[in-house]
């Protein structure tokens, strides 16, 4: 087995020895071209998710207690917190025990009312196992 001078050179040569390649040339433009469709992207991406939660188009809420009253009917106690000259409107869902929707209802929320607790029922094509605020929006 022969072995190389390290002096000779690389082993698989070096671009001079291949004066019939064309030079590679124009990469820096690739590069440049990349990298302002990635900006564009992530700048647009960007601002779908700040548009989505800018100018508080959401209503913090929370479930206080929930409670299945039947196969057909099931009441959930919720608190929304508003600024007093808003209007909110809430979703809230009754799900089955495959997680399956069986009861929905909106309930809107005036201005003139704050921050404000709330108790609402509503009808279900099934068996509740839990009821949830799927979301409460500032209009």
């Amino acid at each position: 087995m022969a072995t190389r001078d390290v002096e000779n050179g690389p082993v698989l040569g070096t671009p001079d020895d291949f004066p019939d390649r064309p030079k590679r040339g124009g990469r820096l433009v690739v590069h440049v071209v990349i990298g302002v469709l990635v900006a564009i992207i992530a700048g647009g991406w960007g601002y779908v998710m700040w548009s989505m939660t800018a100018g508080g188009s959401e209503a913090p809420s929370q479930v206080i207690t929930f409670e299945v009253l039947g196969p057909d009917r099931a009441e959930i106690t919720f608190e929304v917190y508003k600024a007093d000259d808003r209007v909110a409107v809430c979703r809230i869902r009754a799900l089955d025990v495959d997680h399956a929707e069986v009861g929905s209802k909106e309930v809107r929320i005036p201005a003139g009312e704050g921050s404000k607790q709330l108790k609402e029922s509503l009808d279900t094509s099934g068996q509740a196992t839990s009821v949830h605020i799927q979301y409460c929006n500032l209009v």
